[in-house]
């Protein structure tokens, strides 16, 4: 046996050490000095206040996004030790010695630094030379905002990272049509993966897909191939399903699961949430349910909250006030008590589910139990007036009518309190009515209105308050036209006195009734999707429309005594040539299919079919990572253009390999070329050394030499004078 071994063993490989060279450069030029300053740069405010909640595991929400892209911060700091104690209220706040910075920081910038090598294998990938691979990753290696935005504790170089290691990974599944079929397929996987984690991140990040259209493509052209045998083409398509789109959204339910999972304790997002979310986690509402009956009877004591959370969530609410007996436009009301939605714990959000046919005002028992389709009473707890609505427009909504505390005037306007309990998310019509799981909608009787928040505030008479109102339109289920019961207590004491003593004591009796991971994953999803953010001017906000020249700057840090800052400002040299380099293409792509149509064939045809790719891939990557800002209602910065910025490089190095091979016919037209590629790589390297002080906040400059780097009137810079 051993005699049939042939000494000695050895393993060939190869190594192309251009790609480690600039790998080794894009760590120096990332991570060099990222300890500095010690201090909060910008944005770091923002995302330094999820960290400190996961390091608690304290539940909150950012509508901005998934959760992948916090739980990546989240697991440097806890790398680095990093207790969540800090208070994250300023820019410019001094870290504490419980913090260290690094860890903070490392992961942005190891992803920032890998975007040059993947800038390289990607131009690789689209067929181009690896001189034009070469140029591409100089470029990327020398620019200075994504060098200042990979420093520190921001997420755009690592969603970037993401969304170049999808495409590349796609790409070289596509082309390696000789590696080993396993080692083909990891790329494929590696992609779906990668297309899963730019996702979790920010919600730009469904861009990915709209650049892989070529795995869609080669999908439908496989289905041409009629040598391929049945079974194998299922697999394949098979395989590329379950890559692509299958993987990826397991993977993204699991960023949550982990989100989910890791954050149980209640905390300042809560109230966005559904009662039944709440209850879920340790604290908050949960301490207030633990035990609370869980159905709901005649002689309950409960208070309603309104699923709906705009503008605020809100408990029906009722108070000794009345309606005024004319508004300030001249109609008339019914001058009865005011019902109204409170956003705040109060003793007057209590209300009694009373049994019309009887007069009892506690829980028998054992319990009657309330239905679907049981009809009610209302009985407001400390007033003892019943909800009661009738044909009386609304204060603030005239075309709804006017819900109140019935008090019998003797005006000939009898009591019409009668509420039909409709289970909206029944699973049979014997649904029992839960505590917090129910929802409910409450259907007046008389008129067939529905109790709902209108959305307006009362005036200075109704305290400001919201507006509840009976809506005979209301047909289709509406957040605004359901209700949960969210405390509840089974009621004991029929005299007024005792009762009003019990309504303000606790409700502390377990609620064992979890939501299950879907559940709370779709309440989650919806409410990142549908809560909009505040849309504000920040002295650094800009339009899109800024982005593409470099019109605007923003200043990330600011030394307090020094003329020592940091900023997020481009290398001018490259985003100029860059979009040059887009109208170019522009123009060369438009001019070669005018030619192709008219039968005039400039280029090969592979060449064409490269230069589309190039095109899809580059200019396309460009336009969906840039054109959609154009409709969105957020406050935008110059940092949300990085990920197009990234395509519209790339796609400059293809337009100068496509003019030098196709264009230019003469060997002097391609020298002069090659002149100005050094001269235009020379100067690119001069911006990138000028503008180092201001991406990396040192060396501290003097005034004028601040001045002298005030290339663009529109760039804010700070100049102190000693």
């Amino acid at each position: 046996m051993p005699g049939s071994i042939k000494l000695p063993i050895t393993v060939k490989t190869e190594i192309n050490v251009i790609l480690l060279i600039i790998t080794a450069l894009g760590l120096v030029t990332r991570m060099y000095g990222i300890n500095f300053p010690n201090a909060v740069v910008f944005d770091e405010v923002y995302y330094g206040q999820f960290v400190s909640l996961y390091m608690k595991q304290v539940f909150f929400i950012d509508e901005s996004g998934p959760p992948f892209g916090h739980m990546i911060l989240a697991l440097g700091a806890y790398l680095g030790g990093f207790d969540g104690n800090f208070v994250w209220n300023r820019i410019g706040a001094e870290y504490t010695c419980n913090i260290t910075v690094w860890s903070l920081r490392v992961i942005p910038a190891m992803a920032g630094a890998l975007c040059v090598p993947l800038g390289y294998l990607l131009m690789v990938e689209l067929r181009c030379s690896h001189y034009t691979a070469l140029g591409a990753s100089l470029l990327l290696l020398m620019e200075n905002s994504l060098i200042a935005q990979s420093r520190f504790m921001l997420l755009e170089s690592v969603l970037i990272f993401f969304l170049l290691l999808a495409i590349m990974s796609y790409l070289r599944f596509h082309n390696a049509q000789r590696l080993s079929s396993p080692h083909k397929w990891a790329w494929l996987v590696l992609s779906g993966i990668s297309c899963a984690c730019a996702v979790g991140q920010k919600y730009t990040g469904y861009t990915v897909y709209f650049l892989l259209h070529r795995a869609l493509v080669a999908t439908w052209e496989l289905l041409n191939k009629k040598t391929l045998k049945h079974e194998m083409l299922m697999f394949k398509v098979l395989a590329r399903s379950l890559a692509l789109l299958v993987l990826p959204v397991l993977l993204y339910l699991g960023f949550f699961y982990a989100h989910l999972s890791l954050l149980y304790h209640s905390g300042p997002h809560d109230q966005m949430m559904s009662s039944a979310f709440q209850a879920s986690l340790q604290g908050g509402l949960a301490r207030i349910t633990q035990g609370q009956p869980l159905e709901v009877a005649y002689g309950s004591q409960v208070t309603l909250r309104s699923k709906s959370s705009k503008p605020v969530p809100c408990w029906l609410h009722s108070h000794k006030a009345n309606y005024p007996i004319r508004y300030e436009n001249g109609r008339g009301s019914s001058h009865q008590q005011q019902v109204t939605c409170y956003p705040f714990k109060d003793v007057n959000n209590w209300w009694i589910v009373k049994d019309p046919g009887r007069q009892d005002l506690v829980v028998s028992k054992p319990p009657r139990l309330i239905r679907h389709g049981d009809i009610v009473q209302l009985l407001h707890g400390m007033t003892s007036r019943f909800l009661n609505t009738h044909d009386v427009a609304a204060a603030m909504s005239p075309h709804s009518q006017e819900v109140s505390g019935y008090i019998d005037f003797n005006v000939s306007m009898p009591a019409q309190n009668l509420w039909k309990v409709e289970i909206v998310n029944r699973e049979s019509n014997k649904e029992v009515w839960k505590t917090i799981l129910s929802e409910v909608q409450l259907v007046h009787v008389n008129t067939s209105a529905v109790l709902k928040l209108s959305g307006s505030s009362l005036p200075d008479w109704g305290f400001r308050q919201l507006e509840v109102v009976g809506d005979k339109t209301c047909k289709v289920y509406q957040q605004s036209g359901i209700w949960n019961v969210e405390e509840h207590r089974y009621g004991t004491s029929q005299e007024q006195k005792e009762r009003e003593l019990e309504l303000h004591s606790p409700t502390h009796i377990h609620f064992s009734q979890n939501l299950t991971f879907m559940a709370k994953f779709m309440e989650l999803q919806w409410k990142m999707l549908s809560v909009k953010a505040e849309v504000y001017e920040h002295k650094y906000s800009s339009s899109p429309t800024e982005w593409v020249m470099m019109d605007t700057n923003i200043a990330y840090w600011l030394h307090p005594s020094s003329n020592a800052q940091i900023h997020l400002i481009g290398n001018i040299v490259t985003w100029t040539l860059a979009t040059v380099g887009l109208a170019v293409f522009a123009s060369l792509f438009l001019w070669h299919l005018l030619r192709q149509q008219r039968k005039i064939e400039d280029i090969p045809e592979a060449r064409w079919r490269q230069l589309t790719q190039v095109g899809v891939v580059c200019g396309g990557g460009w336009a969906v990572n840039y054109l959609p800002f154009f409709i969105m209602e957020k406050t935008l910065f110059l940092y949300h253009y990085l990920p197009a910025l990234i395509f519209k490089i790339l796609l400059l190095s293809a337009v100068l390999e496509h003019l030098h091979a196709h264009i230019l016919r003469y060997p002097s037209h391609r020298c002069a070329l090659d002149g100005i590629l050094m001269a235009g790589l020379f100067s690119i390297y001069l911006s990138y050394r000028a503008l180092s002080p201001l991406t990396y906040g040192q060396p501290e400059l003097s005034s004028e030499d601040l001045a002298s780097l005030h290339w663009k009137d529109t760039w804010d810079i700070l100049l102190r004078k000693h």
